[in-house]
């Protein structure tokens, strides 16, 4: 499989282009970015989130960490991580950590960062955990122009530079 089929469908139903970038195996947006020598930045990476069993997807950039008080604030409720069962059956033709920032497609409401929409080409995990899907800006902030958006997230620390005392 080189992109999750409900994806597929849904990009191709709207005529948006797409390419896809192989890389090998990963199970995380960051490791993708590294295994396809694209910038961290310009990969989203999804994190579904739980309010009173209403899922969420949130799309941030690969390099950032969410922020769920922003969310809090935002939304003006409580809301939690969802579970890795939760997420497997929410992306049933997706591969653990190869969840589609198009959340769209399968039947969910998406919150984006701000932070993607100021990029020229926007690259999401198309699924299989070998491939990425590349959009332009431009047709991803035109998928994402329904979702809500604002600051949701941090940069994380660099891989190795966070310090212990």
């Amino acid at each position: 499989m080189s992109m999750s089929p409900t994806l597929k469908r849904f990009l191709e139903g709207r005529a948006l282009r797409y390419g896809l970038v192989k890389h090998p195996a990963t199970s995380a947006a960051a490791d993708s970015a590294a295994a396809a020598h694209v910038e961290p930045d310009r990969v989203a990476k999804s994190v579904v989130v739980e309010s009173d069993d209403h899922y969420l997807l949130v799309a941030i950039p690969a390099t950032h960490r969410l922020e769920l008080g922003s969310l809090h604030r935002r939304l003006g409720r409580q809301l939690g991580l969802a579970t890795e069962p939760e997420v497997e059956r929410l992306f049933t033709d997706c591969a653990a950590g190869a969840v589609p920032v198009i959340g769209q497609a399968f039947g969910l409401s998406v919150l984006v960062d701000d932070a993607l929409l100021d990029e020229g080409d926007v690259y999401v995990e198309a699924g299989d955990g070998e491939h990425l899907a590349q959009l332009c800006g431009v047709d991803f902030r035109l998928l994402m122009s329904d979702a809500a958006h604002g600051r949701f997230s941090r940069s994380a620390p660099r891989r190795g530079a966070e310090h212990t005392h």
